[in-house]
This record gives structure tokens, sequence and C-alpha cells, in this order.
């Protein structure tokens, strides 16, 4: 797919903003009405496919074949109060947000896993259980399993509709253009006709990497909708700040998306009438490790956690239940915000990390996105998989000690400073050590394990029979400095069920429509305040049908 040179006028029936998942999905549903569609974006061919790329392939489904098979009892009606219990809606902007949610909880439950699988999607059989909760019925968390791995990760979501895509370039009704940079919307009275901006000079960096802004010429490209993909703000710490809820945001953050996903046309939006709410509620992570092979600055990767290393705080306490690895996200982040320093800890040992530490990302699970059954199975030898261990080996968010003292003093070292007291650290593992020789025991930690074991995913590939963490039969103990890692906006531009932006008042803005990161995956923040995971691509390919089906209607659909 070649990119045009500059233009100074293009035409479509529908021009789509930003060429990932979201883009592309609209792009190929209105390209299926018949309609001529442009898609900009101010990135090279290179990056084609955005954030969807680089992501491990995660979908939310509910009462899936999957779940199924593996004894998982799950219905719309727990999915749904999962939902509310985690979202927490309670503003007047939450009217739409909660629609979408709905909506988008029953085409989980009911024609996503059939479209997907129509158009060629499939499904790795176990389903993972992220985001566990821990509170009470009504809390966050997913009651069951609900995580389902696209077979090819994040690429295998996107080849379906980049193929369509391509085969309306070959029909010579779509066309892409690339290094096209939208600064501003154009009207007509009241009705969005199309954009303007600036034809960036060409620029032959890898996938991910951060590209130059340097402008070579304008454009202005008119059409009769006109659909925003450009995604959220996760790759500018700046605008990270600002939205940060108290404005305390962490002093020290690792960036988990390029940086590209700059926000920045959002804020056209926003300026030309377009609502933009619940800018702060945020999705990051702060599970973050500095990537030992960077693509874009300060990139960082999530650790995929099982629920057995001990989190500590930077002073070597603790984390309080239910704040245990892969429970909630949230929960523990804003926990963490509050101590003052800008990093935690896991602490665990050889036998825990080569089963249970995965890496978030296509690239990182080579065998999944690469659909290499041998290369798969070989996760079930001893020994962490080969990415996880390459970031052991030369990752510098990792030490080693065959003593809990020795490794505080590593720990120690890493940062600087004398925060972790080695008897301490000592006393602590050695007091949950006791728990797990009781048999039964009052640790919730040790308990929760126990509890996940009995679910046949987790029994298999993620979780460690409990065990003496200083049994020398286990070591090395291992200790993981973690830092915040930026990722998810979860609001966005308010819409509709049709996907149309919404002004001031609550009225459609004639001609424009927005999905995906940009509109917080639907009605400006469809997840509330937390996600239960799988759900951000999941909105993307929702939202983004939406709006190419109805932006293919015209300014009034």
């Amino acid at each position: 797919m070649e990119s045009n040179g500059a233009a100074a006028r293009i035409h479509a029936d529908v021009l789509v903003v930003g060429a990932g998942l979201s883009g592309l999905v609209a792009a190929a549903e209105a390209y299926n009405a018949g309609r001529k569609v442009v898609v900009l974006d101010q990135e090279p061919e290179a990056s084609l496919g955005g954030q969807a790329h680089w992501s491990f392939g995660g979908l939310f489904m509910v009462d899936s074949p999957e779940q199924r098979h593996l004894g998982v009892k799950d219905s719309v009606e727990l999915a749904w109060g999962d939902w509310l219990g985690s979202a927490g809606f309670d503003r007047p902007a939450d009217e739409w947000p909660r629609r979408w949610a709905e909506a988008y909880v029953n085409f989980a439950a009911g024609e996503k896993r059939a479209w997907l699988h129509a158009l060629g999607v499939r499904f790795f059989p176990l389903v993972q259980w992220a985001e566990r909760g821990g509170y009470d019925a009504q809390g966050h968390g997913n009651s069951v399993p609900r995580f389902h791995v696209v077979w090819g990760t994040g690429p295998g979501i996107l080849e379906p509709f980049l193929s369509k895509v391509k085969e309306g370039v070959a029909a010579g009704r779509v066309q892409l253009l690339f290094r096209h940079r939208a600064t501003s919307l154009t009207f007509d009275g009241g009705t969005v006709t199309g954009v303007a901006g600036q034809v960036l000079e060409p620029s032959h960096v890898p996938r991910g990497a951060a590209s130059s802004r340097e402008p070579v010429g304008e454009f202005t490209a008119l059409a009769d909708a006109v659909v925003v993909t450009t995604g959220g703000i996760g790759g500018n710490h700046h605008m990270v700040r600002r939205q940060w809820p108290g404005g305390n945001s962490p002093g020290f953050m690792l960036t988990g998306v390029p940086a590209s996903v700059d926000g920045e046309f959002q804020q056209v939006v926003a300026g030309s009438g377009g609502s933009l709410v619940n800018t702060d509620r945020m999705w990051h992570y702060p599970e973050g490790i500095h990537n030992p092979d960077p693509v874009w600055p300060n990139h960082g990767i999530r650790i995929l956690s099982g629920p057995s290393p001990l989190w500590l705080d930077a002073t070597g306490h603790r984390l309080p239940g239910p704040l245990f690895p892969g429970f909630d996200s949230l929960g523990t982040l804003r926990h963490l915000g509050a101590t003052g320093h800008d990093h935690s800890w896991f602490v665990l040992n050889k036998t825990i990390i080569s089963k249970e530490f995965a890496l978030s990302g296509s690239e990182q699970n080579p065998d999944l996105t690469g659909k290499d059954v041998k290369l798969l199975a070989r996760r079930a030898l001893p020994g962490a998989t080969g990415p996880v261990q390459k970031f052991i080996d030369a990752g510098i968010d990792f030490v080693q000690a065959g003593t809990p003292q020795e490794l505080a003093e590593k720990m120690n070292t890493l940062v600087g400073s004398e925060l972790i007291d080695p008897q301490g650290l000592h006393d602590t593992i050695a007091a949950r050590d006791m728990q797990v020789a009781s048999g039964l025991g009052k640790d919730a930690q040790v308990n929760a394990i126990r509890e996940a074991r009995r679910f046949a995913t987790d029994k298999l590939m993620r979780v460690v029979p409990p065990h003496a963490m200083m049994a020398p039969e286990h070591g090395p103990l291992i200790a993981v400095r973690l830092s915040t890692l930026t990722r998810k906006s979860l609001g966005g531009l308010l819409t509709n069920l049709n996907s149309q932006v919404l002004d001031g008042g609550g009225s459609p803005i004639p001609g424009l429509y927005a999905a995906g990161e940009a509109a917080g995956f639907g009605g400006g923040g469809m997840h509330g305040y937390r996600s239960l995971e799988g759900t951000f691509l999941g909105g993307c390919l929702f939202s983004g049908r939406s709006a190419g089906r109805h932006a293919a209607g015209g300014p009034s659909a």
C-alpha cells in the first residue's frame, strides 16, 4: 500500500483520521457499504495498525465456547454486574458511557465472537483471568475468567481489517495517506465537511519509533463524514500529568505506547465544539519495567504476573489485600501514589518467575504472535520463556540473591537509597512461608493462590503451588523494580450510540463521528473508572464498526 505525496485537496465520502485498529475497522465498514474512503495518519506506513500491533491481543468475551470448555459458568447478567461494580459510574456525563457499556457487554456476550470468527480470527483455548478484584460480589473485578487471547495476538486481530482495506485500495475505493497530520476541522455552517492539516516530510523510521513533525506542505480533505480515530494520550506525559486525578502524578513514569499517541486531535475537536469528558479517568499500570531493547522513547513493558509474587512498596512493606498481582490495577496505583515513592517491588523466586511471569505485547510473545505451536509448547518446559529470560538477564530492574538480606542490599543499591531493611525483608518472607507451611493459614494472598489453582488454565500454566519462597530448591530469590507505565485514557469525545460526536448541549455535530480511544472506546468513557481488561481492543472493534457503518450513511445518519 503506497502513500500519496502532498495533495492540496482530497475528496472522499468518508474520511477517517487515524490508521489504528478502530480507524481500520471504520474504513473497512464504510468500504463494505460502498463508500469511497480516505484514511489519514501522521505516521509513516510502517506504523499502520497503531497501538493494536503491539498488543497482547486480549479480548473480553462472555459465555464463550472457550469458557464453557474450561467449565467456566458465565452470563451477561454476571458480566454486567461486574462491569457496573468496576466502572462506578457516578457523573451526569456518564449517561452515554453507561449506554455504551451495556451495549458492549451484550455484544461481548452475543455477536462479537461469531463476527470475528467469520473474519478468520481464532483464539487460544486457555482463557486467562485478569483483574480478579477480590472485594465483595458487587465490587471491582471479573468474577470469572474472560480474557481471550487472539491466536496471532495484536497482528492477528488487525489482519482481517488490513486485508479488507487492502482490497479497497486495489479496487480504487480506499486511499491511505500517511504523513498527513490533521490539525483542524473544516465546517460549512454547523456541519463538519472535512479536515485541514500539514503534509509531513517523508520518514523511514521503523514501526513505533518517533517520527519527525517537519511540514513540507498543506492539505485539505473534504468528505460527507469525518471519523476521528486518533487514539489517546499515553505517549504525551505532559497531558497525562495535566489530567492526572488530583494532580499528584508519579515523578517518573515509563511509556507503554508510541510517542505518536499524543491526544492532540482530541483537543482540536474539543476546541471546535465537541464535548470531551472524563479526561481524569485513565488506565495506567503499576507493573512497568524498562525495555532493554526500546522502540520508542522511555519504552516500558508491563509484567503480566500470576498471583504469587509478594508486592512490596518502596520501603519493603507488603501491599494490603486484595492488592495482589493481577487483582486491581487502579487500586494498586492509587495506593502506591500515596506512598511518596515512584517505584514498588515484586519479590519472588526462580520457580515463580518460570511459570507466572509473562510480558504484555505481541513482540514479547513470539509463539502466540507467530502462531508457532512448537514454540508455544516450550512454555510447559522448566524455566522462564525466552523473552522473560532476556529481561532477567539484560533488564535493569531485576536483581537476584541467595538470601533476603543479600536481596535487600541489591534492591537498595539499584535505587540508590537504603529504603529496604534487610532483616525486615527476611521477616516478611519468613512469615509468609510459615502461612504456606500451615496448610491453612490467614494470609489472604496465599489463600488466593490456592483458590486460583482451582481454575484449569491457572493450574496448568499460570500459578505455581504454594511453597516456601526461601527454600533453596526454589531459588534464587528475585526482586523486580516496578514503575508506573502509561497506557490508556478512559475518557474521550462524547458520542451517542451512532458514534456521532456530541456538542456541549448534547446534540450531534453533523458529519462528525469518533471511535476507539479518542471516544473513550465509546460514549466518552464506557469503562467508567476501571477496566475489566480485554476491553480496549474490543472497544475499538465495537465503536469502530459503529462509526464506520453510521458514517457511511452520511451526515444525518
